[in-house]
């Protein structure tokens, strides 16, 4: 069943049982080697379940609740089923800041794994109405949980080795989280990680977050048959515009973002546009985040 967090919907299954976990990657048709992000209540709860260290610790006295996953080495005794790790000896654990997902995962006892509750690759849901688009009839429920206040997924660091990794920037930017725990390395090559199918964490497939019709970053003009994503003053000549931020606020441009994808998608073709133009983003605070997702939304397809 898909419901609310603050980053996005997840569509959740009960961790701990395979075949309820391959219900996920069936209804997304989602790649098996592509790990799910297991959520848990409290962080007690989850360093029940992985070998937290001191820098994990203090992370989650910081970020948790809230949109931080970390990858963490699995105990032996970790029941969550492998197919949600990808059968991989990490973990991806986050605790979300959401009353519908606190609620949820309080009557329900255990970790919920959720990815996104979109079609795999497709752009990810921010509200009730993007998940019906996309799942309506290969799930069974969805709870109404309002518009997701951050908007894009959440950060994903790599604790299992010797030094933190940034795997995927999110809804807490790297600047908080070297404020916290120090340098965090960055930089890992997506196309190497997609060919060895040894992704540790979700959101990595180079082609992710896309909707049907291309985009083209970076724009300064609009050309010929194209839909606009604007951030900040829209550039001229656009037929049809989404505006991400008009005074260039990455917050509301973090929260926009799946939205304004889904509905230039959806507009586009029936004013015979058959492309995405999208204006640059600033590369500091959430603006990684969203050009990490533009990026990938524009990346060539399999």
């Amino acid at each position: 069943m898909a419901f609310g967090t603050e980053t996005v919907y997840g569509l959740g299954a009960d961790a701990r049982n395979g075949q309820a976990v391959a219900a996920i990657f069936d209804a997304k048709g989602r790649p098996h080697f592509n790990p799910l992000i297991c959520h848990y209540e409290t962080a007690d709860a989850a360093f029940e379940h992985i070998e937290a260290s001191e820098i994990a610790m203090r992370l989650a006295d910081t970020f948790w609740p809230g949109p931080l996953t970390m990858v963490l080495r699995r105990r032996v005794t970790c029941p969550v089923a492998l197919l949600a790790g990808a059968g991989l000896e990490t973990l991806a654990v986050r605790v979300p800041a959401h009353p519908v997902a606190a609620r949820l995962l309080h009557e329900f006892g255990g970790p919920i794994a959720a990815p996104s509750a979109n079609r795999s690759g497709a752009i990810s849901p921010t509200q009730l109405a993007h998940v019906l688009a996309g799942l309506d009839g290969r799930i069974a429920a969805v709870i109404d949980s309002g518009p997701c206040r951050v908007g894009v997924e959440s950060t994903v660091v790599d604790l299992s080795g010797p030094v933190p990794f940034l795997l995927r920037p999110g809804g807490v930017n790297v600047e908080a989280l070297e404020a916290a725990i120090g340098p965090v390395q960055r930089g890992i090559t997506l196309e190497r990680a997609e060919q060895s199918r040894t992704l540790r964490s979700p959101g990595m497939l180079l082609s992710h977050y896309a909707p049907n019709l291309p985009v083209r970053l970076d724009a300064s003009r609009v050309e010929p048959g194209e839909a606009l994503l604007a951030f900040g003053p829209a550039l001229a000549g656009a037929d049809l515009v989404f505006q991400l931020s008009a005074s260039g606020n990455l917050n509301e441009a973090a929260a926009r973002l799946f939205e304004g994808l889904h509905w230039l998608d959806a507009q586009a073709p029936a004013r015979g546009l058959s492309r995405i133009a999208a204006m640059a983003i600033p590369l500091h605070g959430l603006g990684l985040a969203i050009n990490d997702r533009l990026t990938r939304a524009a990346a060539p397809r399999a």
